[in-house]
């Protein structure tokens, strides 16, 4: 990792006013993917726009200065890491349009490819390429390596169905390939280039051992080399230039904007899980399989078998199989109507009874059972790594052969692990398209690749290379196999690809070292070391899917990052450079801890189910000191007092002149500093009232308002929800008590939230016995009116294994046993609903829409919604998280008017409000308004 001297750093910021990063937190907390390899880069430079790309692509050329692109992330084969310039696209470059009532769509390359698809849905369509990892995965990088994936075939994968691309040169040309002059333009600007790829396609098109070679190589999935079938696929070079661009893997022009024909979705499905006693006899039962004209055949070798077992979604037969040398096939059919779909399925029922099985076929249409398959799936190979040995590397290789040789190939693979020695090895991938996955974990010491790893790469070469096969079929070329495009595609085409890259770039300053190289032995170097940090993380792959949940990513780091930066810091000690370390530490508290909502959003990503929160949780406890520890501990026993105290602040504040309380507690924050001082401003709500017991004869549940209630007042105009609750179960002739000493009462996330242990363990020593006592020793369950008090309560009640006390959210109690017996007489036209992060992970949804369809008319989840990141006080602490987080979904909020506006819990109505400028709240108190 070369430092950037002053001049270098002061030309860049020329040309990208205020987006050059070269802090070592900054640099190294983006050094890592989800590949094997890395690098340290030197910068990281965030262009706005286009433009400031193309300025950014001159001065590289003019200096001599490589770069890459680096979107999401979750690249495999090294083509996203680099020791230069990296390249952040995912900040700005996030436009997205759909044209043509969606039979279209453009998208800017940081777009994450699951949130094109949210787009689409209302339209019935949806991109072609569904890669596995389209929770995370962005549109630069489909583009970038050709992505395809589990039903898309090589029929719509992206190749297939681009229509075109507006690019930059490295020359800082400007191209809209789907202008209807581009090929004009394209002469005009870049002649070479354009007489260069005309030589080209006339030069392949006119060897006929390339032509041979080339349809062999593209009827399978292949994202080897350069995309050369572009040159018997299209003619004008602004097309093929489109072409080749698609899976070049940033090294021939930037993407920023990418149009695409869409494909329809496909609503009804029919998908199941077909066991059998051996990899052979599944590999068998494919070609009867793929005669049945199935959309997806995936393949789970015993070792994926008893990972997806562990698996929370996995269904009580998978879970009690004796998995031996099992393998399973998931299938699906699918079709656009259940007429369709039921005769599909009546036709296979045949096919799948005369199948050698394990247990019985059966294929399910019901929305949750498919998703649950389709989640294991899709995580399978996360799930995998994450289970290796600690400090071990997650390899993922990924192949295609033709169908008829799947199966010796499987076998020879077997065989390979065994006589390397590498041990839990899996196999995995889409078998209808003669795809497959492996994982190898391997130890690399120094970053250097032990001798049998070498060995048994030439060896997997050898074997895929023999069977006619390609040794990449989707997931790039990178640097793990730059090496072996020559000995795929022979002398010709590879000096073929080599003058495509020499026309595009002929200074050779984008993404050097990654899909071709003279460098035999680049595969084997700068490999991944993953040191032992902590439990709390050491099973993260660094595979990115925890990143775009997370409500943080846009002001300082993710749950990967926060990660990466802790390997980071115990790479550098024991290095012996303990000034980095200590760099790095002190960018961390902020960057890391302060920052982080401890949302648990990550973990409803995270296929390994890392909770990156709860490492944080950790830090703090280890950062208070013990009067923060006795100050809250203290709190903690006198609740009732504090909460009361805390309001009467509020209304202090309130009742002087703005200035004055915001003054104050900046000048606060400055001597004590932010993570101990709230900061004051004027939109906040005066304080709450005090919660009172309700005694009620016979009560049907226990009702603990929260203390969020008694902070904060209502918003303007509102009850509150404690009072709408109540109001609504009179109505409904519901009982709801109300305890006593119901002041003192709290869930306890104030202090886990923080790492204040003796706070909690003073709440958890008194709370849960007295919901014991409340609820008749469980019988009645225990309501709370704020979602992240519902989680607090489950939590705390396991952390005291308070067995058989039930804790249920006011707004599912509301949809079950209150709705049913009111009478909805006022509904709103429309409604912006914002569902929280404790919401989310509680799986409220439903019962959310259920409330809020009786409220409105319209019900709008807003485009960009996330966590708010208000997370209790972050928002109070550090308003930068909060407005950070609600950016985008104000921004959605604001496109449009809406007759109200609602979240389900009152510091997350604040942090919607603040962002909004409209009045959040509560979902039961627009209830209680509907049925008066």
């Amino acid at each position: 990792m070369a430092e950037l001297s002053g001049d270098a750093r002061a030309g860049l910021e020329a040309v990208v006013p205020g987006g050059v990063a070269t802090r070592a937190a900054d640099r190294l907390r983006l050094a890592h993917d989800a590949s094997h390899y890395l690098l340290h880069p030197s910068a990281v430079v965030t262009p706005a726009d286009a433009d400031q790309v193309a300025a950014l692509l001159r001065h590289s050329r003019r200096t001599g200065t490589p770069l890459t692109f680096r979107s999401g992330g979750t690249s495999l084969s090294g083509q996203a890491v680099t020791d230069r310039l990296l390249v952040d696209t995912r900040r700005h470059f996030r436009d997205l349009a759909v044209l043509d009532d969606g039979r279209r769509v453009r998208v800017q390359p940081g777009v994450v490819l699951r949130q094109v698809n949210a787009r689409l849905a209302p339209y019935g369509r949806k991109l072609g390429p569904d890669p596995a990892s389209e929770s995370a995965c962005t549109v630069g990088g489909v583009v970038a390596n050709n992505s395809s994936g589990m039903t898309c075939g090589t029929e719509f994968n992206t190749y297939r169905t681009l229509e075109s691309l507006l690019l930059v040169l490295p020359s800082g040309t400007v191209l809209d390939t789907g202008a209807p002059d581009a090929d004009a333009r394209l002469r005009a600007a870049e002649p070479e280039l354009h007489a260069g790829l005309l030589r080209l396609r006339d030069r392949v098109r006119g060897n006929p051992d390339s032509v041979r070679r080339i349809r062999a190589q593209y009827a399978m999935k292949n994202t080897m080399g350069y995309g050369v079938n572009a040159f018997l696929d299209h003619d004008d070079p602004a097309d093929l230039l489109t072409r080749l661009v698609v899976g070049s893997e940033g090294t021939l022009a930037f993407v920023a904007a990418a149009t695409f024909r869409t494909v329809p979705v496909h609503r009804h499905a029919a998908t199941g899980l077909l066991v059998f006693d051996t990899l052979a006899a599944a590999m068998a039962a494919m070609p009867a399989l793929v005669a049945a004209g199935p959309a997806a055949i995936e393949l789970l070798d015993a070792a994926a078998l008893r990972v997806a077992q562990r698996d929370p979604r996995a269904d009580a037969a998978l879970r009690g199989l004796p998995v031996r040398e099992h393998a399973a096939l998931l299938v699906e059919w699918q079709e656009s109507d259940p007429e369709a779909l039921a005769e599909r399925v009546a036709t296979t029922r045949p096919v799948l009874a005369d199948l050698p099985l394990t247990t019985p076929a059966r294929l399910s249409g019901e929305a949750a059972a498919r998703a649950a398959l389709w989640h294991i799936r899709k995580g399978l190979y996360a799930a995998v790594a994450g289970a290796r040995p600690s400090g071990t590397t997650a390899l993922l290789e990924d192949i295609a052969v033709p169908v008829e040789a799947l199966a010796d190939t499987c076998a020879a693979l077997a065989d390979l692990f065994d006589r390397h020695r590498y041990e839990e090895s899996v196999i995995f991938g889409h078998a209808k398209d003669g795809n497959l996955h492996f994982m190898l974990n391997e130890r690399f010491a120094g970053g250097a690749a032990p001798a049998r790893y070498a060995d048994f790469t030439e060896e997997m070469v050898d074997l895929v290379l023999g069977h006619g096969g390609t040794l990449k079929a989707e997931h790039g070329t990178g640097r793990v196999m730059a090496p072996y495009v020559r000995r795929q595609f022979g002398d010709e085409l590879y000096a073929v690809m080599r003058e495509v890259k020499t026309l595009c770039d002929p200074d050779g300053v984008l993404n050097p070292g990654v899909l071709l190289s003279d460098d035999p032995e680049i595969h084997l170097r700068h490999l991944k070391t993953v040191p032992t940090v902590e439990e709390e993380v050491d099973r993260c792959v660094e595979c990115g899917y925890c990143e775009p949940v997370c409500p943080s990513r846009d002001l300082t780091t993710t749950p990967r990052q926060r990660i990466v930066l802790r390997r980071e810091i115990a790479a550098a000690r024991a290095a012996g450079d303990p000034a980095l370390a200590s760099e790095l530490e002190d960018a961390y508290d902020y960057d890391a801890v302060d920052t982080c909502a401890v949302d648990g959003m990550c973990a409803t990503a995270c296929p390994v189910l890392i909770n990156t929160g709860d490492l944080v949780k950790r830090l703090r406890t280890d950062r208070n000191g013990g009067t923060a520890q006795a100050g809250w501990r203290g709190a903690a026993r006198r609740w009732g007092a504090t909460t009361r105290g805390m309001a009467r602040g509020l209304d202090l504040a309130g009742a002087l002149p703005p200035a004055l309380p915001e003054a104050a507690t900046r000048a606060a924050r400055a001597v004590l500093g932010a993570e101990r001082v709230p900061q004051w401003q004027r939109d906040l709500p005066l304080g709450g009232r005090p919660r009172r017991p309700r005694p009620v004869g016979e009560p049907d549940a226990v009702f603990v308002p929260s203390c969020l209630g008694t902070l904060f007042a209502p918003a303007e105009g509102g009850s509150g929800v404690a009072a709408a609750l109540l109001t609504l179960a009179d109505r409904a002739g519901v009982r709801l008590l109300v305890p006593d000493g119901v002041d003192s009462m709290c869930c306890g996330t104030p202090w886990s939230s923080k790492g204040l242990t003796a706070g909690y363990q003073a709440v958890r020593d008194r709370v849960p016995p007295a919901l014991r006592a409340a609820s008749r020793d469980g019988a009645l369950p225990v309501v709370s009116d704020a979602a992240s008090c519902t989680e607090g309560f489950t939590k705390l009640l396991a952390d005291a294994d308070a067995g058989g006390l039930r804790v249920v959210d006011a707004v599912a109690y509301a949809a079950t046993e209150l709705l049913p017996r009111l009478t909805v007489r006022h509904r709103l036209g429309s409604l912006a609903l914002h569902p929280t992060c404790s919401s989310t992970r509680l799986g409220l949804d439903d019962a959310l829409l259920a409330v809020a369809r009786a409220v409105a008319d319209e019900v709008v989840v807003p485009e960009g919604w996330q966590c708010c990141g208000f997370a209790g006080d972050r928002g109070l602490l550090h308003p930068e998280l909060t407005a950070s987080a609600t950016r985008a979904e104000a921004a959605a909020v604001a496109a449009r008017s809406f007759d109200g506006y609602a979240s389900v819990n009152r510091t997350c109505e604040i942090g919607m409000a603040r962002a909004t400028g409209q009045p959040y709240r509560h979902l039961l108190e627009l209830l209680a308004d509907a049925t008066a």
